[in-house]
């Protein structure tokens, strides 16, 4: 689940910044849902104009969707429709952090682009009713935030975040600059509170999925990398669950890989309308 302001992804947000370069960001939000249950497949991302969105220090509320924080955790209400078949998606998710962390770092050498996870380890329930669905689970919950469009600034990346035995998450950031040399991001966030570097392994290339995106993620030699499961597979963008080696462990790890360059085609701008309609 991603909440938008100024979606990175968003046809509108590029051509409305096209015309007018001091284009409001928060003219452009959406509530992006992913469901992958068995038997059950809903993705939300329906973009909503200014006069749709409030938001303050302790909410955000996108159209009939709406995030608080309570103090303690993020309540999400969920209250959307599938695309590109119409199907409602309603409930309640709560993501509740084991420890909150401050860090943030720059992913260019420009220091234009930040990332920092705001609860690298987080417990999460959710509460669907349509499509019915309770579960309890593991979660993870990071922010993202830039002051140009990311085509700007990168041609692609790899992320990846896996649990470590110990109770850290470890994940990795592998970074294509558009100018400037590739940067690599390896860092561990401690049940205790630290955030450590550590030496990442060498890069391994992983199979292509149907839209042909090349992807990788660092990997031990002595325990490579697989694939187990291929989430969304678009034409720039690709979601998977990997098994990989990490520190020494075996570990099960979520897995982006984002190619900028193939996002910021006319063909792939034009085609995203099916997924993200808009509402002004």
């Amino acid at each position: 689940m991603i909440a938008f302001i100024g979606s990175v992804f968003s046809p509108y947000y590029h051509w409305a910044l096209q015309r007018n370069p001091e284009a409001s960001p928060e003219d452009h939000c959406a509530i992006n849902v992913a469901l992958y249950g068995r038997g059950v497949r809903r993705w939300t991302m329906t973009e909503r104009g200014r006069r749709h969105i409030s938001r303050d220090s302790h909410n955000f509320q996108v159209g009939p969707s709406h995030l608080r924080w309570t103090g303690a955790h993020l309540e999400i209400q969920i209250n959307e429709w599938s695309v590109p078949i119409p199907r409602p998606v309603r409930g309640v998710i709560r993501i509740i952090p084991e420890r909150l962390f401050a860090f943030t770092t720059a992913l260019d050498d420009a220091g234009l682009h930040h990332w920092g996870p705001l609860a690298p380890s987080a417990r999460v329930e959710v509460e669907l009713g349509s499509p019915f669905s309770a579960w309890r689970g593991h979660a993870y919950m990071d922010s993202n935030e830039g002051e140009l469009p990311i085509a700007d600034g990168f041609t692609e990346w790899d992320w990846s975040r896996a649990s470590l035995s110990d109770g850290s998450v470890a994940v990795l950031y592998d970074i294509r600059q558009r100018q400037g040399s590739d940067r690599l991001l390896a860092l561990r966030f401690g049940r205790d509170g630290q955030v450590t570097q550590f030496d990442a392994p060498a890069r391994q290339s992983l199979p292509k999925a149907l839209w042909r995106v090349g992807r990788s993620v660092r990997s031990e030699p002595e325990r490579p990398a697989r694939v187990i499961q291929t989430l969304e597979d678009t034409p720039f963008y690709v979601r998977s669950v990997l098994e990989s080696g990490l520190s020494g462990e075996r570990v099960i790890s979520m897995h982006e890989t984002l190619n900028v360059l193939r996002l910021n085609t006319a063909m792939t701008r034009l085609m995203l309308p099916w997924k993200m309609p808009r509402l002004k």
